[in-house]
């Protein structure tokens, strides 16, 4: 790759993170191009060498953002497929989760924003869901498939929304319960 285009990844890979972040923390419509690129200390008009739309832009950064929960597992040495259920609840229904959204599971942040965007952004969360529950179900137990399945979904959709719900809560002691509450839950789906 030669140094021109190695230095236009790089600029897009920079324009993803922060627009990854600035997302999960502002929601789809809370930060605008200008914004966005002023950040990243470029013009509006280098927007286009990058993405096609505003829509392209948002897709690949919600797929940055799924992608970046498995990178902070490698950074950390940790393999995803030997975690527990109990560690993957202890990650995703921590008080630091709750607190830092723009470095958060989009799901917790996003899931309203998401259902109404382009069919490229549902897609890409569609397919993140589906690993989602095949890794969960991996976890679980169950007499057969179908119902390690819907321990999966229940405890998935219980994360995302208990996150959710803890952030929304004005009282300490009540964003704590909820995460304590629905991280036991989801501890107990692989026994």
């Amino acid at each position: 790759m030669g140094r021109s285009q190695l230095e236009k990844q790089k600029t897009h890979e920079k324009i993803l993170e922060i627009a990854s972040k600035r997302l999960r923390e502002e929601g789809l419509e809370g930060i605008g191009v200008a914004d966005l690129m002023k950040e990243a200390g470029l013009t509006v008009g280098g927007f286009y060498k990058h993405f096609a739309s505003r829509d392209d832009l948002v897709a690949e950064a919600i797929q940055s953002a799924f992608d970046s929960w498995g990178g902070k597992l490698e950074a950390e040495g940790v393999d995803p497929a030997k975690m527990t259920a109990a560690d993957v609840a202890d990650r995703y229904l921590s008080a630091y989760h709750r607190d830092n959204p723009g470095e958060g599971c989009p799901f917790a942040a996003l899931t309203s924003d998401i259902s109404r965007s382009g069919g490229k952004a549902r897609g890409i969360a569609t397919e993140r869901l589906e690993r989602n529950f095949d890794a969960l179900a991996s976890k679980a137990t169950g007499a057969n498939e179908g119902e390690r399945r819907r321990k999966a979904i229940m405890a998935f959709a219980m994360m995302a929304g208990g996150v959710g719900l803890a952030r929304v809560s004005s009282d300490d002691g009540l964003s704590a319960e909820i995460l304590e509450t629905v991280r036991d839950f989801v501890a107990a789906i692989d026994k």
